[in-house]
């Protein structure tokens, strides 16, 4: 009789979203704080998956400056708060005060998924409830997690980003009277 070894469950992954538009004094530019970002993420209890490419993309608010975003996969047994705890501290080692909302920042860390699926409990909130807004977040989620379905929606972040860069349709009034008009 031979006895089968269970496989380990496997640990939950997330999705972080990563964001810099500041230089770091010892980091250097937006691009390579997010290098230096994802290495501090890595730990003990936090394994490193996948990262998706760095994009540039045009800041949000009051900032003039241009991000640099990436999204990273991660597996962890760290619980949704216990994650979010761990990346603001990270935030915090590279600078990050806390301020004007949109404002230019060295590093913003975001849980954007969890393999649990929907989270919330009044400081958090997953899936994060701008994701679906955001062409800097699904085109690199899109590159590492193109099937990966949001909790809420059931839609793939393969759709979220095809419904997000699809041209919207004119009103009809408007496209009749530019045609009154000539």
């Amino acid at each position: 009789m031979t006895s089968a070894t269970p496989f380990p469950a496997p640990l939950p992954l997330y999705a972080i979203g990563l964001g810099s538009n500041r230089r770091h004094a010892r980091h250097g530019d937006p691009r390579r704080v997010l290098l230096a970002a994802l290495a501090a993420i890595e730990a003990d209890d936090v394994e490193p998956v996948d990262v998706s490419p760095i994009i540039t993309s045009e800041p949000i608010g009051p900032s003039r400056r241009r991000y640099a975003n990436a999204v990273a996969l991660v597996a962890s047994p760290l619980s949704p708060p216990d994650m979010l705890a761990r990346l603001q501290r990270i935030e915090a080692e590279f600078g990050r005060r806390t301020g004007q909302r949109w404002s230019a920042r060295t590093l913003d860390l975001d849980i954007l998924l969890w393999s649990g699926g929907a989270w919330s409990d009044g400081e958090l909130h997953i899936p994060h409830p701008a994701m679906t807004d955001r062409a800097f977040v699904l085109g690199p989620l899109r590159a590492i997690a193109p099937g990966w379905r949001h909790p809420l929606s059931g839609h793939t972040i393969r759709q979220l980003a095809a419904r997000l860069i699809r041209p919207k349709p004119v009103a009809r009034k408007a496209v009749d009277r530019r045609a009154a008009a000539h």
